[in-house]
């Protein structure tokens, strides 16, 4: 397969035309070969337009969401970025060639492993995956700029948003059903203005969850 014109079909014909017109997103995307990053039984639909199964009931995220969180984030080539749940490494590949440097968090471990080997074998050098819990972010190296959420959350913590800068923005989708796997949801980016946090709804998406980010259920008799 022509893995090159594929990544080109994709750039073309589900990126820009939905509404992607950051030059660094755009470039970032058509460079990075999201065929490695999934399994090899489903490499030859790597640049579909679909969520794609990485693991047990782990996705790598549509390119189309990929791109429009990506530029509703805004991040500059000065930029620290803390990315969520990264899975195999398909967006810390993408926002290392976007920002500074990027702090990458997985669960997962065969994930974890996989995203680290695939940043050395593409002389990725500004980024770090680091296996920990994805709820509690990853402190040490904070305040970022930035924090790319790679999948669907009910509801992010207090302590993800303690470690975002004044004036940095976080970018999610944030799920409206409480049940588990896919759900529609709404993209949102928010940011810290003088210690709080303003929500901003970008578009509605259905996307697979995160593992983590579940609202406690409430008693009910």
């Amino acid at each position: 397969m022509d893995y090159i014109a594929a990544r080109h079909n994709m750039v073309e014909s589900q990126i820009r035309p939905n509404h992607v017109t950051n030059a660094d997103v755009i470039d970032a995307m058509g460079a990075i070969p999201r065929e490695k990053f999934v399994p090899n039984d489903v490499a030859g639909v790597a640049y579909a337009d679909a969520a794609l199964l990485i693991g047990e009931g782990r996705y790598l995220m549509a390119p189309m969401l990929v791109a429009r969180l990506l530029q509703n984030a805004h991040i500059s080539q000065n930029d620290l970025v803390l990315n969520i749940g990264c899975g195999s490494g398909y967006s810390v590949a993408v926002l290392a060639r976007i920002a500074k440097a990027v702090v990458a968090v997985e669960v997962d471990r065969v994930l974890a492993e996989r995203a680290s080997a695939l940043m050395v074998e593409l002389g990725v050098d500004n980024a770090m995956v680091v296996e920990a819990a994805l709820a509690t972010g990853y402190a040490k190296q904070s305040p970022y700029d930035a924090i790319f959420f790679d999948g669907a959350a009910e509801e992010i913590p207090q302590i993800i948003f303690d470690q975002l800068a004044e004036g940095g923005r976080l970018v999610a989708v944030i799920a409206c059903v409480g049940s588990a796997g896919r759900s529609t949801g709404k993209a949102m980016v928010m940011t810290k203005i003088s210690g709080r946090i303003s929500k901003t709804n970008i578009f509605d998406v259905v996307t697979p969850y995160l593992p983590g980010f579940f609202k406690e259920k409430a008693f009910e008799f």
